[in-house]
């Protein structure tokens, strides 16, 4: 009863314009975008990883081949008279070689076998024989972006024959071959990491994104209807993340409407319980006026009873000017007194209907004290007495002994006291639900709400409220209220007086 309806409605009417920014994702900002670009990236990235000895063999590749054909010319001019290619001839040799001067080595002689214009100077010496994959990328990268009027001189054995062959060239049509296979690397790719991504987002999509997706559509729709069944999402059979997911979100969605369920039942009850407060206190008001003729009745047996029933009329009075108060969670505080407990069990005894069969025992001790409210503590032992009276009642076998027993005893300074029947005992879902309205009832048609009134008054007290032992035949629930503490300046204050 501690929700009004206005909050609960106010309450789901802000939610969705809280949220209202957030409940359509942009196509740019959505998952399957993200997931395209990252795949994208990280492909090219992976490229560039790839590229770097790629450019280098190919460097290397270029370069043997250019070796490989000036070895062969070579080995022609050497086997015939190479003093006999003219200078026209020997131009057109390096040009198409696109190399300024030829050599051989054979042992320990060099021979010159074509040159043209010779350059001032060497800028890089390329050992095709003994060049590291370092050597071959630091090389590359060097052609690739500062090379174009640089000189090099490659030189490396060919064939089987022991000979090395050199040659010096410009390497301008090497860096033109490289970018042009830079391109196309680079192109391909391009095409490799889209054609990736979007195999990699076909699949994610089927596995991941569809189901989120499911779920968080799911999730908009039960928010803006949680009262209704069909909202709740249906969880595949899947034994993945996903599926774990979706299940446990079905799982919640169906425990929160079920709460809210309550909540709203909570709020109606009390609302109705407000609309009848008014006028059942203007009926025990006047049963109270009533009542107090009786008291001028000469009757002895009418003396008797005439105390007792003015003093539950009035309980009665004070139960329903606080309903309201109950309802909003606004329980009074306590107003804590030193109490001697025999007496108030004797009064619960008087307004408890025992029935046929059900004896009752006062096992307070004449002096036993207690540090409590009157009027809470009286409901407390009453709710819990009625509950046990009831329980025993329902059972009508003759032969069974049926006694409820109330008992008190001081451990240091907390007062434990003991509400034991002889009944049947609490079925399973009763101890699950315990101290919980309308859950906790132990009989059919029970709301549950006088153990949960009685919880609620011991916790005001700083104490606690406990089921000790629920078994057929005996079932004991524990009060536990310990005294308030003494403040410093009060004791002594009360040691100055006894001095």
């Amino acid at each position: 009863m501690s929700v009004e309806p206005s909050t609960i409605e106010s309450t789901e009417a802000a939610r969705p314009a809280a949220g209202a920014l957030a409940r359509v994702v942009p196509l740019a900002r959505g998952l399957s975008a993200k997931l395209i670009l990252l795949t994208i990236v990280f492909v090219l990235l992976a490229e560039v990883l790839i590229f770097l000895p790629s450019i280098a063999d190919y460097r290397m590749r270029w370069l043997r081949e250019r070796l490989n054909t000036a070895a062969a010319v070579s080995v022609v001019l050497i086997e015939g008279d190479p003093g006999a290619l003219s200078r026209t001839a020997q131009d057109d040799l390096l040009m198409a070689l696109g190399a300024k001067a030829i050599a051989v080595r054979d042992g320990d002689a060099s021979r010159l076998l074509a040159v043209a214009a010779m350059p001032p100077k060497v800028d890089e010496h390329v050992d095709m024989a003994n060049t590291g994959m370092f050597a071959q990328l630091s090389g590359a990268l060097e052609t690739l972006f500062a090379g174009g009027d640089r000189t090099l001189r490659i030189f490396g054995p060919v064939g089987e024959q022991g000979r090395e062959f050199e040659l010096i060239m410009p390497d301008y049509r090497l860096r033109a071959a490289m970018l042009s296979f830079s391109r196309n690397i680079a192109l391909i790719g391009l095409l490799i990491s889209v054609f990736s991504a979007m195999l990699v987002y076909v699949a994610v999509d089927r596995i991941m994104i569809r189901p989120v997706r499911t779920m968080t559509r799911s999730m908009l729709a039960f928010s803006e209807a949680p009262d209704d069944p069909t909202r709740i999402v249906c969880p595949a059979t899947r034994a993945d993340e996903i599926g774990v997911a979706e299940r446990e979100l079905a799982q919640m969605q169906a425990r929160l409407q079920k709460m809210l369920a309550e909540q709203r039942h909570l709020a109606d009850l009390g609302l109705a319980v407000s609309k009848i407060n008014h006028d059942m206190r203007n009926i025990l008001a006047s049963a109270q006026l009533l009542s107090d003729r009786l008291l001028q009745v000469k009757d002895a047996s009418v003396q008797a009873f005439a105390p007792k029933l003015l003093k539950a009329l009035d309980r009665a009075v004070s139960y329903t000017e606080g309903v309201l108060a109950y309802g909003r969670a606004q329980e009074a505080p306590p107003a804590r007194r030193m109490l001697r407990l025999r007496q108030l069990v004797d009064e619960v005894h008087g307004l408890l209907d025992m029935g046929d069969g059900i004896e009752f025992e006062n096992g307070v001790d004449a002096g036993f004290e207690v540090d409590a409210d009157s009027e809470q503590l009286f409901r407390v032992l009453t709710n819990l007495s009625r509950n046990a009276v009831q329980a025993m009642a329902a059972d009508t076998e003759g032969s069974v002994v049926r006694q409820l027993a109330i008992s008190a005893e001081r451990m240091g300074g907390v007062s434990q006291i003991l509400v034991t029947d002889t009944g049947p005992g609490l079925p399973p879902k009763a101890r699950e639900n315990l101290f919980l309205a309308f859950r906790g009832s132990a009989r059919s048609g029970g709301t549950g709400l006088g153990l949960a009134i009685a919880h609620e008054l011991v916790r005001a007290h700083g104490g606690k409220l406990e089921l000790l032992e629920s078994i057929g035949g005996r079932t004991v629930f524990s009060v536990s209220i310990p005294d308030q503490p003494v403040s410093l300046d009060r004791a002594r204050r009360g040691l100055r007086r006894s001095a």
